[in-house]
């Protein structure tokens, strides 16, 4: 059989060998141009080396407009680095069809030729095992007649190893979904300040996993292991790939209006350029792949103009949010509503497992198998929990709609759903913003009034278990940092979506907020104690030197490619190990708080004094607790079930008794105010009530909405 372009592909794949699965093998499944005007396309190449039995197994489609005779320049890189070059004369070696070469259609089918021993025997062995193999091979045809190129064609090669795992995507999903679990289920078991500190530490760690996310939705050109890396933390903004609910995306948009794209199911006729594709060999996917800088919105073109075969190559360009979306094998058109979709089942999923740990809990009291006691603080005020539950999951989905929302805006793949990305973003803007604006009303009518804003945020159930969401994580004198945060992801998410045209716009914008938020971090070290500090803080360094890796990685500082292939290496080590840590940190402290009869004895008591605040309504266990109870209006079968306004509402009452008694108390405080006199006839002078011998500076000696005198429980309260 006479050498052909499987030939050539075979000198592509033995001059590896000079640089360098179950069965050690290279592999191409694309072969993609690399220069504008090309006049050389591929619409199926797949080239298969095993080194085992020195064979290359190899099949081409494309369509040629070229004519006359050539020469061939062949190049091969790795890691950016340029290791072989060779030129060859197709007819010297009477390599068919490419002597001279022809204007059509190129057909040659899946065959096998053989491969010299000697040719592979300086191939090393990390070449076959090292994940995600930056090697490259560039085919140029040039003109015999001019000297000038006029085709280029890449080819991208592969051991089939990548840290792109599924099985990672699920123990990380896995073990933050337990800690959130661990915090609620310590909180309902009355340890608040175990509880406080796990779902710290867990909000923070599903923080770190969802800005790796971002990194991978960025318009730069990733090196091939840091685009699989983050493509492991999709799943935290709801890029899941499921078929029932591609077809339902599907569905919607046309039925709406929408015009969904074919990307997925056009592959054999289609070259898909991407910045890695997947390197799946055992279950075939094999998406053809290239890059092009300029183009930075899904587009279909031809590469054929003018061929006289049958055969067009149609180039389809996907990067940053597109390449997620393709290398999770979701089509393009159905990211936002995939995304959101999951976002809703995340919501209900919540609701009922709420009801029915709600309805578990009743159930096996009254069959005898648990303590009435255990989660009476969840069981007497359920609906107000579950208010703050969804808060939080409001808070925690914000990232990701913030993100796919936008970059709806940019996209508009149906009416319908360009109203859903309106409607729920400005919603969940509209509901942070009024949260936030409570807490910080509350903290400071706090502070009008105690002296500490930690007073009225932790000393009423219904405001903390509503609001705490926003500020437990934080010291109480930092109540207000929760606005800088959600300023923080917003920013983020608005160069993510919005900026999808220009990947160094968004490198250089998530530097500039990553340095601006730790340098605030480090300022302020807003969070609850040392330790919460030191965990929120090595993570924004984490993410800040993420984001300057980013920057590099646009090739804005002219580097050679090798070093970029380096930093992309690096980039992943690094973020591994941190990302074990971090897993291993919050696995242990979730598996204590749970299984500790006294997980409290871990942490230091809150200096902020909250502890001494937050009250439990299961039941008192000394006359001190009943008496400052009952100077606090509370009923001693837990939660105040009377109607009037608690300490959160935004009238004037401050305390949890009913509004009789509320009435009562401020016509107390007037008669006192007025010397006993009624409201409708003051006295000519204002005589001040008489001073109490807790009524300092450090101390408030009453509760002013219903004028009683200072409890033990007030008193043993300080205000430092």
């Amino acid at each position: 059989m006479k050498p052909s372009l499987a030939s050539l592909a075979s000198c592509a794949l033995a001059g590896l060998a000079t640089f360098a699965s179950a069965e050690q093998m290279l592999y191409s499944d694309s072969l993609n141009p690399c220069q504008t005007n090309n006049n050389f396309s591929a619409t199926q190449f797949d080239v298969i080396l095993t080194p085992k039995n020195n064979s290359l197994s190899f099949s081409v489609v494309g369509v040629s407009t070229i004519q006359g005779n050539i020469t061939i320049d062949l190049v091969v890189s790795a890691y950016g680095l340029q290791i072989y070059q060779t030129t060859l004369d197709p007819c010297a070696l009477d390599f068919t069809g490419l002597c001279p070469m022809n204007e059509g259609q190129l057909n040659l089918p899946t065959s096998n030729v053989p491969i010299p021993a000697n040719a592979l025997s300086n191939v090393p062995g990390i070449a076959y095992t090292i994940p995600d193999l930056d090697a490259k091979v560039k085919v140029y045809f040039n003109s015999s007649i001019t000297g000038q190129p006029a085709a280029c064609v890449e080819a991208e090669l592969s051991n089939g190893k990548t840290v792109d795992q599924k099985a990672v995507a699920w123990a990380l999903a896995v073990i933050s979904v337990l800690a959130l679990l661990a915090s609620a289920v310590t909180s309902g078991l009355g340890h608040s300040n175990t509880a406080a500190h796990v779902a710290a530490n867990a909000l923070a760690l599903f923080g770190y996993f969802q800005a790796q996310a971002f990194m991978g939705m960025t318009a730069v050109n990733l090196p091939p292991i840091v685009a699989s890396w983050t493509q492991n933390f999709q799943w935290s903004l709801g890029i899941i790939r499921l078929n029932f609910l591609q077809s339902i995306a599907t569905w919607y948009q046309r039925a709406t209006g929408g015009k969904p794209s074919t990307v997925l199911s056009s592959l054999g006729t289609t070259s898909v350029e991407v910045q890695k594709r997947s390197l799946d060999v055992v279950y075939g996917l094999m998406k053809r792949a290239a890059y092009q800088v300029h183009d930075s919105i899904l587009r279909a073109r031809t590469n054929a103009d003018g061929a006289t075969g049958t055969d067009t190559a149609n180039t389809v360009i996907v990067r940053g949010i597109q390449r997620v979306g393709f290398r999770a094998g979701i089509e393009v058109t159905n990211i936002f509503l995939t995304g959101y979709i999951f976002f809703l089942i995340f919501v209900v999923a919540v609701v009922i497992g709420v009801l029915l740990f709600k309805l578990a809990c009743e159930a096996l009291i009254k069959m005898g198998r648990m303590k009435g006691e255990k989660f009476q603080d969840f069981r007497n005020g359920w609906t107000t929990v579950l208010k703050g539950i969804l808060f939080r999951v409001v808070l925690i989905g914000f990232p990701q709609m913030v993100v796919l929302c936008f970059w709806e805006f940019t996209r508009n793949d149906s009416t319908a759903e360009m109203v859903l990305a309106v409607f729920t973003i400005f919603t969940m803007l509209a509901i942070l913003a009024w949260a936030s604006s409570k807490v910080v009303r509350l903290a400071r009518r706090s502070v009008t009034m105690h002296k500490n804003p930690a007073y009225i945020l932790y000393s009423d159930p219904a405001a903390l278990n509503k609001w705490g969401f926003l500020y437990v994580q934080f010291k109480a004198t930092a109540y207000y940092f929760i606005v800088p945060f959600l300023i923080y992801i917003l920013a983020k998410g608005l160069f993510i979506a919005l900026a999808q045209g220009n990947g160094v716009v968004q490198a250089i914008g998530l530097v500039v907020i990553e340095a601006v938020y730790l340098i605030i971090i480090c300022v302020l070290r807003p969070y609850m104690d040392k330790k919460t500090n030191a965990f929120n803080i090595s993570i924004t360094v984490i993410n800040f030197i993420s984001a300057i890796f980013l920057l590099v990685f646009t090739g804005i500082f002219g580097q050679p490619g090798i070093v970029t292939g380096v930093m992309g290496v690096i980039f992943f080590i690094y973020n591994a190990v941190f990302s074990t840590v971090l897993l291993i940190l919050v696995l242990i402290a979730s598996i204590i708080a749970v299984v500790a009869k006294n997980p409290d004895t871990r942490y230091q008591p809150m200096r902020d004094d909250r502890g001494s605040f937050i009250k439990s309504q299961t039941g008192f266990n000394t006359e001190l607790d009943a008496l400052g109870a009952t100077a606090r209006g509370e009923s001693k079968h837990g939660w105040n079930n009377n109607k009037g306004a608690r300490i959160e509402d935004d009238d004037d009452s401050w305390s949890g008794g009913s509004s009789e008694r509320q009435q009562s108390s401020q016509l107390q405080n007037q008669q006192t105010a007025y010397g006993g006199a009624g409201p409708k006839n003051p006295p000519m002078h204002n005589v001040q009530p008489a001073a109490s011998p807790y009524d300092d500076n450090r101390q408030q000696g009453s509760i002013r909405g219903n004028g009683a005198s200072p409890s033990p429980w007030q008193r043993g309260a300080g205000y430092d």
